[in-house]
């Protein structure tokens, strides 16, 4: 979500006549910040600290942070890093051009902070990254009330997009030669929920699926409290939907996730898991995990394994819990010791790199169909191999030899056949056995990266405010 934020605001700045720049050495320079975990903090005040010679040297030159820790920080950021230009917020991402212009005009930071959001995010230009992947915001804001999470009080109440919109921006994307698109939700799956509609999401899904061209569709992240049959069918019987599920869970403990204000428990969450594979069997199912929740016991963490072995994960995100100040959790009495969730957190790696491997290896030796990706593989360069994304999401790196058709390149399609497994990737070093040159792939060779308008929900639009009558102006003062 942070990422397609970054989208609207490089579409913004390109709008407002700015260039991105081809060096250090820019003008504008603009963090879009995430208050998930604490590092986050850590991370941006000590970036901030790095860049006070670069503006030292150069005045002119303008710094700006929004996102999420500046909803959060507020003031501080600017008594903490004076030489910060601009602070904006989660709801007002489209405040930048003004903010940057007008501290530019007033020689002293702005900040604005909205507590509403003002406009639809999705109402702002984008500058795409990817000339073949894109994000797609279903929604914005969370109703949830996870003891542990910060987002809802940033993002404020969720705010859903009319269905129309949405496939509206699918089919820009996909005009422009985009191959796959990532509907996203802070809670995908409670969309439809602002409308009065709670099949609302399936009912998406089978939208997207009767867009021509669009060849992959992906969501995250759902909440296993709002999952519901229908999700699961659609996903079975829409083609294009890929049979790729993230839902994260957690805790595997019941007491832990009554604590953690989760509103499902284990058996629930497992037996989503089994209705997805029955309708997929091969559908790769990955998860978020966090270790050391307050008052968790040994026995809580067991259960947490218990799952995970059970569930049978792809992969998971593992966090070790961080204490967000402003949260129910940061409150809660037993707070673990570090050294003891370090140890639980090594045991839950061991465990799931094992499933992940025991699971990459049952794909040893079948037919895989690739879309080449940008940036994916760090040791392509000495290894000789590219990079790309199954269907399912799994990460392979291939020989690009045999069946080719010229260069591949990222956004084309290859078809191969899985030689090796590891942990967290697979290998393909079996010659291609097809490559299908896409518009996408032309796109990414001449350096031509989408750029779709913002799509109107009705909300209030930039712009100078139309002049009022004479006499309802008022004296200025």
């Amino acid at each position: 979500m942070n990422v397609h934020d970054s989208e609207r605001l490089a579409g913004m700045l390109e709008d407002a006549g700015y260039v991105r720049a081809d060096s250090d050495a820019a003008d504008v320079v603009v963090f879009n910040t995430c208050a998930v975990r604490e590092n986050a903090d850590n991370r941006l005040y000590g970036t901030l600290g790095h860049m006070r010679p670069a503006k030292d040297r150069n005045p002119d030159m303008q710094i700006a942070v929004g996102g999420c820790l500046a909803q959060k920080d507020r003031d501080t950021i600017v008594k903490r890093a004076p030489w910060v230009d601009v602070v904006f917020g989660t709801h007002n991402l489209g405040s930048l051009p003004t903010l940057l212009e007008r501290a530019r005009h007033n020689h002293e930071a702005e900040v604005e902070i909205l507590e509403s959001l003002d406009v639809f995010p999705s109402t702002l230009p984008a500058r795409r990254e990817s000339a073949y992947s894109g994000w797609v915001s279903v929604s914005v804001g969370c109703n949830n009330t996870c003891t542990f999470c910060i987002v809802p009080a940033l993002r404020g109440k969720e705010k859903d997009r009319r269905p129309g919109e949405i496939l509206a921006e699918v089919q820009a994307l996909v005009s422009e030669g985009v191959l796959e698109v990532t509907l996203l939700g802070q809670n995908v799956n409670a969309y439809g929920v602002e409308f009065g509609d709670r099949f609302a999401f399936g009912k998406l899904l089978r939208s997207c699926g009767e867009i021509e061209g669009l060849e992959r569709v992906r969501f995250t992240s759902p909440h296993p409290r709002d999952f519901t049959d229908d999700v699961i069918e659609a996903m079975a019987e829409t083609p294009n939907v890929c049979p790729q599920l993230h839902m994260p869970l957690q805790s595997g403990s019941d007491r832990i996730l009554k604590a953690m204000r989760r509103s499902y428990r284990s058996e629930r969450y497992l037996n989503i898991v089994r209705n997805v594979r029955e309708a997929m069997p091969d559908a790769a199912i990955t998860t978020d995990i966090i270790v050391g929740f307050p008052g968790e016991t040994e026995e809580d963490f067991e259960q947490t394994l218990e799952v995970v072995r059970q569930a049978r994960f792809s992969s998971a995100f593992t966090f070790q819990y961080s204490k967000r100040p402003g949260t129910p959790a940061a409150d809660m009495p037993d707070q673990l010791p570090k050294e003891v969730v370090q140890q639980r957190y090594d045991r839950l790696i061991e465990l799931q790199n094992e499933i992940s491997w025991d699971e990459n290896k049952k794909l040893v030796g079948r037919p895989v169909e690739l879309l080449v990706a940008e940036g994916e593989g760090r040791k392509d360069s000495e290894t000789h191999r590219l990079s790309g994304r199954a269907r399912d999401g799994r990460l392979v790196h291939f020989a690009p030899t045999g069946a080719v058709d010229g260069e591949v390149r990222p956004g084309d399609v290859v078809h191969t056949t899985i030689t090796r497994a590891a942990p967290h990737h697979l290998v393909a070093d079996a010659d291609i056995t097809g490559h299908r040159r896409t518009t996408a792939g032309d796109h990414w060779e001449a350096g031509v990266r989408p750029k779709t308008s913002g799509v109107s929900l009705g909300l209030p639009s930039f712009g100078t405010p139309p002049p009022q009558p004479a006499e309802q102006q008022g004296c200025a003062c």
